[in-house]
């Protein structure tokens, strides 16, 4: 299900923006268009935390040192960043992004709730997507099943989701995330990425 929150014009390439509550699925959803959207680039996301396991420095997440991020900051190399849960600090490189956007390719950016209050500051014109789940009830399913976490770490996680989920009225659309495969369908959809897109690579 699509709820749209504006009247904006029709679909076009350029930046549209995934956030939603910790354990929504968003990698899950990224990682589907990935497979199945050639068409549309993701961008990879740094970060100061350890790589989970079968994740890839470079795929999944730049993973850099405290220090490293650091120096991106104050060099302004960020579109945003935050410290997440707390802990880690995550950041959207801005060179790679600004390149696609200027080639005219359908971008898009996984990223938290805090980064797409920066980007919304930023970019103005970026299209805004959040991705919910079905209800609480499934999105405790889900953390306590991914068991990437102990207790203390999913009750910190699940704290954030609270308030996330209250966010999801400053979004332009909203995908109820229910089942995969549909709900990253339905973000092409919304990016305006043509359905012929969809032949696996």
């Amino acid at each position: 299900m699509i709820i749209s929150a504006s009247s904006a014009g029709s679909p076009s390439p350029r930046l549209t923006v995934l956030a939603g509550p910790t354990a929504v699925g968003k990698g899950t959803v990224s990682a589907d268009i990935r497979a199945r959207y050639p068409d549309v680039w993701l961008s990879v996301s740094a970060t100061t935390r350890d790589p989970r396991p079968g994740e890839v420095d470079g795929v999944h997440y730049l993973f850099v040192g405290p220090t490293r991020f650091a120096e991106m900051v104050e060099r302004g190399e960020l579109l945003e960043w935050a410290v997440v849960h707390g802990q880690n600090s995550y950041g959207t490189p801005r060179g790679p992004v600004e390149e696609k956007l200027a080639a005219g390719v359908a971008t898009l950016l996984e990223i938290d709730l805090q980064g797409a209050r920066q980007v919304r500051e930023s970019m103005p014109d970026a299209r805004f997507v959040f991705l919910a789940p079905p209800s609480w009830t499934e999105l405790e399913r889900r953390l306590v099943g991914r068991g990437t976490e102990g207790p203390e770490e999913r009750e910190r996680r699940l704290a954030t989701a609270r308030v996330e989920l209250a966010a999801a009225p400053e979004f332009d659309h909203v995908i109820i995330n229910d089942d995969v495969r549909r709900a990253a369908d339905e973000l092409m959809s919304v990016m305006g990425v043509p359905a012929t897109a969809t032949r696996a690579r």
